[in-house]
């Protein structure tokens, strides 16, 4: 089997447990990341986070933007420009949210374009070493590595449950490792060589 091919079979293995987690559940897991993690994910005053609005059956983290924002961040939130674009808005007191494109929620277009310090990805699973599997379009390799070229580079906290762990990710060169991962049991850093 191909690394395409076993990513595309992971991913649907790990979204279809993700799905029948049961609302209440995936809600107390939330509110458990923002506890695990709402204190001690390394900013400082004015670093910029992005983070999501939950689509489909995501963990829902906004509580923990909420406790990073009494922190200090400046928030942001991803918006899809096109098949292959993706860029981060400012979240803002007085910047309206819409509808931005595949189910996704974010700043209208009078919000600033921002480049992220700390990134909080989601994902469709992960191994213990901090490779991932995104959900198949790339966005997010291209936003890093868009990123990347112009000297920014930021860090990469993937956002999970605990029933996304998989053995073992075929990483492929594009593919962007973690620096951590935040699930309901806790937040995990990962070595980086």
């Amino acid at each position: 089997m191909s690394p395409k091919d076993l990513k595309a079979a992971l991913r649907k293995e790990r979204l279809a447990l993700r799905d029948e987690m049961p609302l209440e559940v995936r809600i107390e897991a939330s509110l458990s990341m923002a506890d695990h993690a709402g204190d001690i994910i390394a900013l400082d005053p004015g670093h910029v986070v992005s983070g999501f609005w939950p689509i489909r059956s995501e963990a829902d983290i906004r509580p923990l933007m909420v406790r990073l924002k009494d922190r200090g961040a400046r928030l942001c939130l991803p918006v899809i420009l096109d098949k292959k674009t993706i860029v981060f808005r400012e979240l803002a007191d007085g910047i309206a949210v819409v509808e931005t494109g595949f189910g996704t929620t974010g700043p209208g277009p009078e919000a600033p374009e921002l480049d992220p310090d700390i990134m909080l990805v989601p994902l469709s699973a992960f191994d213990s070493v901090g490779h991932r599997i995104g959900y198949g379009a790339g966005y997010y390799d291209r936003a890093i590595e868009r990123l990347r070229r112009k000297g920014h580079l930021p860090r990469l906290i993937g956002i999970a449950f605990d029933c996304q762990e998989v053995a073992s990710v075929p990483a492929e060169p594009h593919d962007v490792a973690l620096d951590a991962v935040l699930t309901e049991s806790g937040f995990r850093h990962f070595r980086q060589d």
